[in-house]
């Protein structure tokens, strides 16, 4: 484990790797390394043929990495269909898979199909994993998630109005949905979409369900294309849908009827974390680029090289101290997951994503700075990098929401503390009465 495979690992992290993940990491990063960074200007030139089409190479390099075993590798131990991997040792693979942006898909590990195959895996029963979770497993097919309306606030997911009423036999869903993989993306196999059921359910963490939607159902209008600040994403992409009386087999439901706040969760933990771990790999190969540009000799302003610059030498710093106290902070929140599970470590996977997100954007902003304006253009990777960071800050929900979550769990503990304090009062005047002195200030 002496690499740069693991260079970046503490050694707490690496004292916890098995002897089968440590030979997963560096199969992983020889991949990242030999086989996707290299191939990405032929995957840019592909893509501009036919934007909403996989892209030859990209089917080519997902055949190799399976018959590798480099396939699935994010689904947990606990799961019979997992790899293998605990958490923690699958994110020391995600920030390296994050070193290129679509590596993660070469490998099967990409968003949103990680979160859906976790989700179906935990709640699906065996005759919908073996119509729909197999085939994502065995890489032939695409499956999208869709949860965002326009109509309605997204932070507070108690909103979603899409309809999902019950006829016969089958449920029939209404509504309108955005930030659902596009249409337009032929591979698209099917949606898991969560629709109101039970809009007078008195409780209203009940009143929600989770459903499968094949893409090819009767009644589903793709409206337009999302670009995220500029970009369209594709092949895979996000769009704007609606949903016209699509009528869908009772089967298709997941889990049971209103019970899609608790499959949310389940899914939206793990992929918090993955995105945190792969936005670290994105931070290391910007922040290796601005080294590179600190020291590129063609660059001389005022007779000094970029990195000879004391602003500049203390900016290299920040950002080096920025990424590895957040990857602490992910790699925190996965062995807490292992240990205790997705529920209880929900407070640290809120701490990775508010943390993590603003981190990206801040060092490859600075790292877009070294590189003056051609920082801003297609000449580097870094405009595409922070776009990503920047989009992953409203990706499974705004900061403000996790900053919530944390700190009403920081006030759940202040009783606690108070009477600690009261205890520390009590003792001082007890020590200041035996020793005849005045009585300290009360602090309380």
């Amino acid at each position: 484990m002496e690499g740069p495979a693991f260079q970046c690992l503490p050694p707490w992290v690496k004292a916890k790797l098995s002897p089968k993940a440590i030979e997963c990491i560096q199969k992983v990063h020889d991949w990242v390394e030999n086989e996707c960074i290299p191939a990405e200007e032929v995957m840019k030139e592909q893509l501009k043929k036919d934007r909403w089409q996989t892209p030859p190479l990209m089917g080519e390099l997902r055949r190799k990495a399976k018959a590798r075993g480099l396939f699935n590798l994010f689904l947990p131990h606990h799961f019979k269909e997992s790899p293998g991997l605990t958490n923690l040792e699958y994110s020391c693979c995600a920030e390296i898979m994050g070193r290129c942006y679509w590596a993660a898909q070469t490998m099967n590990c990409h968003a949103p199909e990680t979160g859906n195959i976790e989700l179906l895996a935990k709640y699906c029963n065996e005759e919908q994993k073996k119509k729909w979770l197999q085939p994502l497993l065995d890489g032939t097919a695409s499956s999208g998630y869709s949860m965002t309306e326009p109509e309605v606030a997204s932070s507070d997911p108690t909103q979603i109005a899409c309809r999902m009423e019950r006829d016969g036999r089958d449920y029939v869903l209404n509504g309108r949905k955005i930030f659902g993989s596009s249409l337009s993306n032929k591979d698209l196999t099917f949606y898991i979409l969560m629709a109101c059921s039970d809009p007078e359910n008195p409780n209203k963490w009940a009143r929600h369900s989770m459903v499968i939607v094949p893409v090819n159902t009767p009644g589903i209008t793709h409206v337009r294309n999302l670009d995220i600040m500029g970009y369209d994403m594709a092949p895979e992409g996000h769009a704007e849908c609606v949903y016209t009386n699509v009528r869908l087999p009772a089967e298709n439901i997941i889990l049971e009827e209103g019970r899609a706040f608790e499959i949310a969760q389940g899914r939206l933990g793990p992929g918090r974390i993955h995105h945190c771990m792969r936005l670290i790999g994105q931070c290391e190969r910007a922040y290796e680029l601005a080294l590179i540009r600190s020291i590129d000799p063609r660059k001389r302003p005022r007779g000094k090289l970029i990195g000879e610059f004391d602003s500049n030498i203390e900016r290299i710093a920040q950002m080096r101290l920025e990424i590895d106290s957040s990857r602490l902070v992910v790699l925190n929140a996965a062995d807490t997951m292992d240990i205790s599970g997705n529920k209880a470590g929900k407070y640290v996977i809120a701490q990775s994503k508010i943390l993590v997100p603003s981190m990206a954007a801040r060092v490859i902003d600075e790292c877009m700075q070294l590189y003056g304006g051609l920082g801003l253009t297609q000449e580097t990777l870094l405009p595409e990098m922070w776009t990503y960071a920047r989009f992953v800050r409203l990706a499974d929900g705004p900061d403000a929401a996790h900053r919530y979550q944390v700190g009403r769990a920081e006030l759940q503990a202040a009783p606690v503390f108070r009477e600690q304090h009261q205890r520390y009062q009590d003792k001082r005047n007890e020590l200041a009465k035996k020793h005849r002195l005045q009585s300290g200030r009360a602090l309380l």
